[in-house]
């Protein structure tokens, strides 16, 4: 099956890229650059529907599905009004590109799995919200619902749309364990803010697993939430990875401290994200890393 793929370069992309390669699928990547490997398409994301090419439509005309991880990294730089218009920016053009080359081509694939993040829900509080829930006021919510309508395009022609609101991957390569983990390794490591702010996490492995599911489950559509079956506080992760890694993690982090260090990013850490991953169990998804132990064993190896 040929596979689509946008985003390849990042975390979970290249992750995915390779879980797709060893099943013996022909993926091809969209990459900014020019290209220099075999499977590979230019294309310019930042131009939205403008931006589908010749090229880009021969890539998705007959594709078995379409995966959207195109984004400015959440956690990559420091927040502020730029690069919160290029995190907003990125995604909604990205995906509009996309749509729109679908609604192009004669054959279309019969799936566009388009990503979102825990971030639609806001603040949760303690209660973990299900695919049903009002999406929240924060900035990353207006984010996720500006992503997942600039999917719209697709669903109009009638392919199955999938949005993977993802919660916290846990990978030390990067996202907010990039940041944090190296903090541990060097004994001072504690909770963000207060550490009562829940978090949803879900392991590399389920994530790419989550989405290959998502690509051959035809009864799921929409939303789904992408996050392991137990969530923990911030805190309680905070001991869990002192204990692996057999060092203290009694040192907070304070708001402010955090602030100076990621901007306004520090806002959306210390809000509970609590999720209950509802549609992709009752799609027939096992995860391989349902609870927290579990998920810190496989990150830490």
């Amino acid at each position: 099956m040929k596979v689509v793929v946008s985003g390849s370069s990042g975390l979970i992309g290249s992750s995915l890229v390779a879980s797709l390669q060893a099943d013996g699928h022909d993926v091809v990547t969209l990459v900014r650059r020019t290209p220099t490997a075999a499977g590979q398409v230019q294309w310019d994301p930042s131009l939205g529907a403008s931006g589908v090419t010749a090229e880009l439509r021969a890539a998705i005309d007959g594709a078995g599905a379409v995966v959207n991880l195109a984004g400015a990294g959440v956690a990559e730089k420091r927040w502020d009004e730029a690069w919160k218009h290029q995190i907003l920016d990125s995604r909604v053009a990205a995906t509009t590109c996309l749509a729109t080359a679908i609604t192009d081509v004669a054959s279309k694939p019969p799936v566009f799995v388009s990503g979102s993040a825990s971030g639609y829900y806001g603040d949760t509080g303690p209660v973990a919200a299900d695919e049903s829930a009002h999406a929240g006021r924060t900035f990353l919510a207006h984010v996720c619902q500006s992503w997942e309508l600039a999917a719209e395009p697709a669903r109009e022609v009638g392919v199955r749309v999938v949005h993977p609101r993802t919660g916290t991957v846990a990978d030390p390569d990067g996202g907010a364990f990039g940041r944090w983990l190296p903090v541990f390794k060097l004994g001072g490591g504690g909770p963000l803010g207060n550490g009562k702010q829940w978090w949803s996490l879900i392991s590399l492995t389920d994530e790419v697993r989550g989405i290959r599911h998502a690509i051959d489950t035809d009864s799921l559509v929409g939303p789904a939430n992408f996050a392991a079956p137990e969530q923990v506080t911030n805190g309680d992760l905070a001991k869990a990875l002192g204990r692996a890694l057999s060092r203290p993690s009694l040192v907070p982090a304070p708001l402010f401290g955090l602030r100076i260090v990621l901007g306004e990013f520090a806002d959306e850490l210390v809000i509970s994200q609590r999720m209950a991953p509802n549609a992709l169990t009752a799609s027939g998804f096992e995860f391989s890393h349902p609870t927290i132990a579990s998920i810190v064993e496989d990150m830490l190896g």
